[in-house]
């Protein structure tokens, strides 16, 4: 028989006064009771009660064991109740990753969801490797590109593409592309974690793919530096749209290649399961999912 079934019965033949009484408390036979009972006994190799026709007693080991077995019955109630409370209220410490250009999304919705949830702390890791959510101990983790194979659950916020851009005073050095193919030509400031290296991938009104192996001066990891440099005019940049937004507004970069249409991607949330997911992760993507809605609308995507 299942041991902390037999505990629990147990405990409640000794609180309740007898078999008959805890039968009754427990929705079970009597037979089924004493069963439970003994099934304990003899796993210990002792005997936990004295049996009579009027009464039960605790023995000497009975009562030992009753004193031990109640608190770890109380500890395991106080457990259940603690997991329950964390699922349906937000609160702990909830654990992100995400890729450096994610920050400026998310530094806003977490101001808002502390606020919110006054009983949540969250721990925030920056970087572009691909982490082990589950050796590491993450609850999310925030990409632009999705992993192409995973176990993880994905789920999408926004769509995005690149955008091919340079500055204004490279294309008075070195002119405009007119065709991808121009770009062999250029200086092209190169992402490393760009999913097809240094094929950037195009396509004609029409559809027809046109990738196109680039090469330059610079390579990095970092979104941030390629930025810079595109906008100190050193070169060709294949842009996150939603990363120079406001740079193209500005006209402090310029967009070339407008009649070619590059790769759509998405910014993703991804989690461990989808069933069963605590409180303060269920909220966090809730949140986040809607303020991503709002940032589609102004047309940053």
């Amino acid at each position: 028989m299942d041991r902390l079934t037999a505990l629990s019965v147990f405990a409640r033949v000794v609180e309740d006064g007898g078999f008959s009484a805890a039968a009754r408390r427990l929705g079970m036979s009597v037979t089924m009771v004493s069963n439970h009972v003994r099934a304990l006994e003899d796993r210990l190799g002792a005997r936990l009660l004295n049996r009579t026709t009027r009464k039960v007693s605790l023995t000497e080991i009975g009562r030992a064991y009753y004193q031990r077995a109640s608190q770890i019955l109380a500890d395991l109630e106080d457990a259940d109740g603690m997991a329950g409370a964390l699922q349906s209220k937000p609160r702990g410490t909830l654990r992100l990753h995400a890729t450096t250009p994610m920050v400026r999304f998310l530094a806003p919705v977490i101001a808002e969801f502390l606020t919110l949830y006054p009983e949540v702390s969250v721990d925030l890791a920056i970087g572009e490797r691909m982490i082990d959510m589950v050796e590491e101990g993450y609850d999310l983790a925030f990409r632009t590109f999705s992993p192409p194979d995973t176990s993880l659950i994905v789920r999408r916020l926004a769509p995005w593409h690149h955008i091919p851009c340079c500055s204004p005073g490279y294309i008075a050095t070195h002119g405009a592309p007119r065709h991808p193919s121009d770009l062999t030509r250029h200086n092209c400031l190169r992402y490393t974690y760009y999913p097809y290296g240094n094929d950037w991938r195009f396509s004609d009104p029409d559809g027809t793919p046109i990738p196109v192996r680039v090469d330059g001066n610079m390579v990095t990891t970092s979104p941030e530096a390629i930025r810079h440099l595109a906008l100190a005019g050193n070169g060709m940049y294949l842009a996150p749209s939603f990363l120079v937004a406001d740079d193209l507004a500005a006209g402090r970069l310029v967009r070339v290649l407008e009649d070619y249409a590059t790769v759509e991607f998405a910014i993703s949330a991804l989690y461990l399961d989808r069933h069963y997911l605590a409180a303060k992760i269920r909220s966090f993507i809730d949140l986040i999912s809607e303020r991503f809605a709002e940032e589609r609308k102004k047309h940053l995507f």
